[in-house]
């Protein structure tokens, strides 16, 4: 089965806002993996916690709802135990830049071979509106009536600096040309990052969909090859660009790793070996009372 549905069984009413840029999302992710001639029963979504991170209820696939920010590194055990699944992350800015900010920092330099979706509405939308890392200086909210004073994370500049292997920025509001950076971000071998500005349209009175018409481009003639050149684009702002950014090509965590070296079997799939196991325990015993 090649098709992917909005609906799991049993499920009930999406709670997603209606104009939320979610649904466009979720309706991208699902054609292009379609596109690809995926199986949803190779297809695994894991998020953490927020409005985003529902995302798993609203696809029929694999899918494994996490600890708020824990997404990549579930993410990331899940690819080591299956190479063989398509294995996405997502979730919103404040669970994967906040709460998730370690994890991500770590996903970027492991370079396992997964793909990362962040739901980018520069507000904590699950929570009525308080500011994520993302929200623009001045912005007000529930939690910051006088105005936020922080400097917003530039998570692509991060992400650039940290020699990911695949970096992009869309956007919710402009379907085929964000849906053709996530089929490359999905084939992508390796850490493929993909921040995707969406309006949160209860939420965040600002950053509406006329604000991201006006502030944002896609980069043409840009080679994203070229580090230096993805570094001095990440770093723009007001228009800020839309594309992909930087792409490399290195070994994956998965490829690194000791026991896939010798014999591609995913660990699932593989019988525990008692004998072996146990000498490892009672060496890790014999280690502890030493």
């Amino acid at each position: 089965m090649n098709t992917f549905v909005s609906t799991r069984p049993g499920s009930k009413d999406i709670s997603w806002c209606p104009g939320c840029g979610n649904f466009a999302i979720r309706n991208m992710l699902m054609a292009v993996l379609a596109d690809l001639g995926l199986d949803p029963a190779n297809v695994a979504l894991i998020s953490g916690i927020g409005q985003a991170a529902k995302m798993p209820h609203y696809i029929q696939a694999n899918g494994f709802h996490t600890l708020h920010g824990r997404a990549i590194p579930i993410a990331t055990g899940v690819k080591i135990a299956n190479p063989a699944l398509t294995v996405i992350a997502e979730g919103g800015d404040g669970d994967m830049y906040a709460e998730g900010g370690n994890h991500f920092l770590h996903g970027l330099r492991r370079n396992a071979d997964i793909t990362l979706l962040v739901h980018n509405n520069q507000v904590y939308g699950l929570t009525k509106g308080q500011a994520s890392p993302t929200t623009m200086i001045g912005m007000k909210t529930p939690a910051q009536p006088e105005g936020v004073f922080e400097e917003p994370l530039n998570p692509l500049a991060l992400a650039i600096a940290s020699n990911a292997s695949f970096v992009a920025r869309g956007y919710s509001g402009q379907a085929d040309k964000t849906k053709a950076i996530l089929r490359q971000a999905i084939l992508h071998r390796g850490f493929s990052f993909i921040d995707i500005f969406q309006p949160c349209v209860s939420f965040n009175k600002v950053n509406t969909y006329d604000w991201y018409e006006e502030n944002t481009y896609w980069m043409k003639d840009h080679d994203p090859t070229q580090r230096g050149a993805a570094l001095q684009k990440a770093l723009e702002s007001f228009p800020f660009p839309l594309g992909i950014f930087y792409r490399y090509q290195k070994k994956t965590f998965e490829e690194n790793i000791v026991a896939y070296q010798n014999d591609q079997t995913p660990l699932s799939q593989r019988r525990v070996k008692i004998e072996a196991l146990s000498k490892y325990v009672n060496f890790l015993s014999y280690e502890k009372t030493a």
